[in-house]
């Protein structure tokens, strides 16, 4: 059975851009292999093995099929794992203070202006 380097694996994966990316990812401990936290960027992994990580804010959980035997194109990358993620949670539509403007009104004027800035002040 083939095994290959943590951070080639997700170069090749597209998980990430780069292979320093993906070592400073895999040493902060934001990868699980097999729910088993590791910091070793030269952990071997393959076939069957689950990857959990946190990329972007996104909790990626994905089974690798294949260890890949190079970067390819994202239609190859992603025949290299199976994607079992928990769908993403929906961001709620926070209600902007500053932008609530008619539409149309314009540019704000310098006494609006003066009246956003001691919103802003006031937050600090």
């Amino acid at each position: 059975m083939d095994k290959q380097r943590l951070d080639k694996w997700l170069f090749f994966s597209r998980a990430v851009k780069s292979r320093t990316l993906a070592q400073k990812l895999i040493e902060t401990g934001a990868v699980r292999v097999n729910s088993d936290r590791t910091v070793h960027t030269d952990h071997k992994v393959g076939a069957g093995d689950v990857l959990t990580m946190t990329v972007h804010e996104r909790l990626l959980v994905w089974r690798i099929l294949d260890p890949g035997s190079r970067r390819g194109p994202a239609t190859e990358a992603v025949l290299l794992y199976e994607d079992l993620s928990p769908p993403p949670v929906p961001r709620e539509a926070a209600p902007s203070v500053q932008g609530a403007r008619d539409p149309g009104s314009g540019r704000p004027t310098k006494k609006e202006r003066r009246e956003t800035d001691r919103l802003h002040d006031d937050d600090a």
